[in-house]
């Protein structure tokens, strides 16, 4: 299958290293970039053909809309009287089917996806929506090429998609969030940074994989690290005195509803405010 990708930044790049890994030949792939800087580094380093005109999408049997999206209606727009019968999938947070599929020009073949940043580790996390119209054929391909950066799950509902933005989409940054905190308290009892930023990452990194490789809930977990009056025990409980967990709460419903804030100012014909806040995400 033949895949054009609409966008050539960390995304794209992300996706089709983990496609030629997996085996996708590079002559499958293209990319339309208007950045010249970013067309040069995808021919060297990915070897796949960059072009900067839409036409490019021609003949394509997928097409990966990786744009942002405040950029997401005029490039559909654009690439509608191009795409043909292809396969869509649009990665940008909060952009509608119903939307998408208007400024397509009536197109139908659309799969939502939402990954997240570790993408480009090729340890992503991708929530994926097509409405029943959407055949079996076209939701295994668009596991298929999702799924080269990492793993995918499946909502039915499209209003899902949001709540995958507010815990997956966003939440690396909760991570990178906490392990800088966990650093700065490790400066502050006397560690260099070069041994604060390893005793946090390793720390991250050793307890994620005990999560993952057990089949215990993550708060039985934890309580088999908190012992009766021992330190953890202290530490969560002043976690727990400081609302820590209610705030993480509240973070991810206050990312869901700027999810679907952004789905209503972007997805309708006439121009939108561009978000000031840079990515949406």
């Amino acid at each position: 299958m033949s895949i054009a990708f609409i966008g050539g930044g960390n995304m794209a790049t992300a996706l089709i290293t983990g496609l030629v890994k997996n085996g996708w030949q590079r002559t499958a792939m293209r990319v339309v970039e208007i950045d010249a800087a970013a067309r040069e580094r995808l021919t060297r380093e990915l070897r796949v053909s960059a072009a900067v005109g839409i036409e490019a999408v021609k003949g394509a049997e997928c097409v990966v809309l990786a744009v942002k999206p405040q950029h997401m209606r005029d490039a559909a727009r654009e690439l509608a009287s191009v795409v043909g019968d292809a396969l869509v999938i649009t990665i940008a947070a909060g952009i509608r089917y119903v939307d998408l599929s208007r400024w397509l020009g009536g197109h139908t073949r659309i799969v939502r996806a939402m990954p997240n940043t570790p993408a480009l580790a090729l340890a992503g996390m991708t929530g994926l929506y097509a409405p029943a119209t959407v055949s079996h054929e076209d939701r295994a391909r668009a596991e298929q090429i999702l799924g080269a950066a990492g793993k995918t799950v499946w909502v039915d509902d499209e209003a899902h998609i949001d709540a995958i933005t507010a815990v997956s989409g966003s939440g690396p940054a909760y991570v990178f969030y906490f392990i800088e905190a966990l650093q700065q308290a490790a400066t502050q009892l006397g560690f260099t940074p070069e041994t604060a930023r390893m005793l946090a990452l390793e720390t991250f990194r050793g307890a994620v994989k005990l999560a993952t490789e057990s089949s215990e809930d993550a708060a039985v977990l934890r309580a088999r690290v908190t012992s009766k009056g021992g330190t953890t025990e202290r530490a969560i409980a002043e976690l727990e005195r400081s609302g820590v967990r209610d705030a993480i709460l509240r973070a991810a419903r206050a990312a869901a509803e700027r999810s679907r804030e952004l789905g209503e100012a972007l997805g309708g014909d006439k121009a939108a405010p561009v978000p000031t806040n840079g990515a949406p995400r």
